[in-house]
């Protein structure tokens, strides 16, 4: 069945957010000792600690650290699963060296199963039962509501959360409503979204929430000045008055960040209403968004002293990156994929290395190269006129549909990432899904009498 996550905020009373405080700080505790329990082993005995090694050593675990009886085992065991996933992603290459965390940086814990934990609401509202703290008001609504089957608690920005996820029938997850629609998307800095199907050619203009702020963060930022600051080299803390001042500047960042989240779920939710085909570029936003290389110049002022590292354009890097993210493309990208995706359409990114869109004409497929400043498509061979942008975004949906002049192709043939497409080639990292479906090892004695761990089940 399909799963869906429902956000709910939790309203706890100063005795329960006590009990709430204490609980999270017990499984950053946890994270860290078996973060640390991993390292050392390897380091010191060469051993690999497995998943199913520290879960078994929980019992014994709660008997030298009794505080730890007041928390669900469960929970317990999916703060191990964490660092398994850390380390397994770190194992395979696809993300840094697991780090022991503050209490600033350390979330929440999760409920895996539905022991521990109950949820009394319809989808709107209700309280949240949770073993050993007591039961909580929590406001919200779900726009679909189904079989509760996970509960994760988080703390953000001081205010408490319950991440509940459900199970849905298909009727239920089918019940987005969509158009027979086919576009093509570009995403921008000026315009955040260049969309055409063809015939009719819209415009979406970038909110720039952030640089709407920038003033009151700068005016805010100067109340830090001559005000003790963090400095973990110097074993520094930061004194009271920085710390009320960077919360004013917590605040409206935040606010920021929850109107790019509201403006991005409202132009999804209009362009999949209308259109059930959807065709864009494959975005790299992590490689788009780096900071510009440094190159090395001879020193002009004094030559025998050598050479003098310099930047290659970097504030107007740093600027472009500042435009791309507060745009939020890899957002606005997810949004409109699973959107498309829950009303059953297709979502079809194309492969912008090998198509070009920004190069290429879609009246000939005829292909020359343009700087950035040139904002018109003006085609040398056909002479084609028409907006850089919404060029761009017409290649795209003439090159999914198969009637690009000359690059024109079917899905299967040129093996792109759609919606519908299988991701098997990914690398394996493990999954909590994944490692809440095995059992946990148990002992099995043979005839001899002697002791063997029996293998992990992969059911």
């Amino acid at each position: 069945m399909p799963l869906r996550r429902v956000t709910f905020r939790l309203y706890p009373n100063k005795a329960t957010e006590q009990t709430l405080r204490y609980h999270r700080k017990l499984h950053k505790e946890l994270y860290n000792a078996a973060v640390y329990n991993r390292f050392t082993q390897y380091q010191k005995f060469g051993h690999k600690v497995e998943y199913f090694e520290q879960q078994n050593s929980l019992p014994g675990f709660k008997e030298v650290w009794p505080e730890y009886k007041q928390c669900n085992c469960m929970t317990l065991q999916a703060t191990l699963k964490r660092v398994d996933y850390a380390f397994r992603r770190w194992l395979n290459g696809l993300a840094k060296r697991p780090k022991y965390k503050s209490i600033r940086f350390y979330s929440g814990w999760t409920y895996p199963s539905k022991t521990g934990w109950k949820v009394t609401t319809g989808g709107e509202n209700g309280y949240l039962d949770l073993a050993k703290i007591g039961s909580i008001q929590m406001r919200g609504k779900a726009r679909i509501w189904g079989v509760p089957t996970t509960c994760t608690i988080v703390y953000r920005n001081g205010k408490w959360y319950a991440s509940i996820t459900v199970n849905l029938t298909q009727l239920q997850a089918a019940r987005r409503q969509t158009d027979f629609g086919s576009v093509g998307i570009d995403f921008g800095c000026k315009s955040a979204l260049a969309i055409t199907d063809g015939d009719t050619h819209t415009f979406v203009e970038a909110p720039k929430f952030l640089r709407k702020a920038e003033a009151q963060i700068k005016h805010l930022s100067k109340g830090k000045r001559r005000k003790v600051s963090p400095n973990r080299r110097k074993k520094q803390k930061a004194s009271s008055r920085w710390k009320k001042v960077q919360a004013k500047i917590r605040k409206v960042t935040r606010k920021v960040a929850n109107q790019r989240q509201n403006w991005v779920h409202q132009v999804a939710s209009d362009i999949v209403r209308c259109n059930s085909f959807v065709a864009t570029e494959k975005l790299e936003v992590k490689n788009m968004t780096r900071k510009a290389k440094k190159e090395v110049q001879p020193n002009r002022r004094f030559p025998a002293g050598g050479k003098r590292a310099c930047g290659k354009r970097k504030k107007q890097k740093a600027g472009l990156n500042k435009s791309i993210l507060d745009v939020g493309m890899g957002m606005l990208r997810q949004a409109i994929e699973y959107k498309v995706t829950e009303a059953g359409g297709l979502f079809v990114e194309v492969p912008t290395r090998k198509v070009k869109p920004s190069q290429t004409c879609p009246n000939c497929g005829h292909q020359h190269k343009k700087t950035l400043d040139e904002r018109t498509h003006q085609c040398q061979k056909c002479d084609f006129t028409m907006d850089r942008d919404l060029a761009a975004a017409l290649v795209m949906l003439l090159w999914a549909q198969g009637k690009l002049p000359g690059l024109g192709t079917n899905l299967v043939d040129a093996d792109v990432t759609s919606a519908t497409s299988e991701t098997t080639k990914r690398k394996f990292s493990g999954s909590m899904k994944q490692l809440g479906q095995r059992k946990r090892q148990k002992r099995s004695f043979s005839v001899d009498g002697s002791g063997a761990e029996t293998p992990p089940s992969t059911k």
